[in-house]
């Protein structure tokens, strides 16, 4: 029977790339000459730090480009709020990584809302789902597609 996982996982080689890129940016633009300014990663949460909120702000931005040309989804940022301490301004960025409960539990009301002919299991953090049919299947994946959810999502092992 024919099967597919959905998962939503971000590549933490890439992400290393993502936030060495920043980095690099950082020390090399006029603007920030001179400033005390980096993103620190630990694990798949991230803490931007600076002198002033608009610094901030500029790196957050820099970052989510950085993670669009590294083939991660800016969905999957997870963007905190900004906290003064001393002299300078940090904000937490954690990176969304495995379907939560939650969002499973739409995942597959979603499925079953639009009678296909197949099956939907939370396994975990990621979603199985099995049909006869191949293409049955491959509708699953355009109708989640062409929906709008707060992470991004990835579709792999499939199998016939």
């Amino acid at each position: 029977m024919p099967s597919f996982d959905i998962v939503s996982e971000v590549d933490k080689h890439q992400l290393t790339n993502a936030v060495d890129q920043v980095n690099r940016t950082v020390t090399n633009r006029f603007d920030f000459k001179g400033v005390d300014a980096e993103v620190e990663m630990s694990e798949f949460s991230l803490v931007v730090r600076a002198e002033v909120d608009m610094q901030v702000d500029q790196m957050v931005d820099m970052l989510r480009g950085a993670l669009i040309k590294c083939d991660i989804d800016p969905l999957a940022m997870d963007v905190g709020e900004k906290e003064q301490s001393g002299k300078q301004v940090k904000v937490g960025v954690t990176l969304k990584n495995g379907l939560d409960k939650d969002l499973s539990k739409k995942i597959v009301k979603l499925i079953k809302d639009e009678k296909l002919k197949v099956q939907a299991a939370i396994q975990g953090e990621q979603v199985r789902v099995t049909g006869k049919k191949r293409d049955d299947l491959q509708q699953v994946i355009a109708l989640l597609r062409s929906k709008e959810l707060e992470q991004p999502l990835q579709f792999n092992n499939f199998r016939d």
